[in-house]
């Protein structure tokens, strides 16, 4: 199987193909996931308040559940790298 045959963007292939830690590939691509979802729901806020309707949009609704998903996976990368890191600090020491 060929990197072509599984999909990655070419971003993401290019950091694979520079050896870099697949959890430090998935933290940087949710951090500018992130950022664009933060993004999408200002735009669905602003919509939202133009509308003047006092219920909440679905659509920002969305918004918010997708960007809270993505700041827990965010928030998992972060605390695996810790303790990985803690883990070979151990390694290092004999522990």
């Amino acid at each position: 199987m060929t990197p072509e045959d599984i999909g990655l963007p070419p971003h993401l292939q290019r950091l694979v193909n520079y050896d870099i830690s697949g959890l430090d590939i998935m933290h940087g691509e949710l951090k500018n996931l992130m950022l664009i979802w933060e993004k999408e729901l200002e735009r669905a806020q602003e919509i939202e308040e133009e509308s003047g309707e006092a219920m909440d949009s679905m659509e920002r609704k969305y918004c918010e559940g997708f960007l809270d998903s993505l700041v827990a996976l965010y928030n998992l990368t972060y605390q695996l790298s810790f303790q990985i890191g803690v883990r070979e600090e151990n390694k290092k020491d004999g522990h």
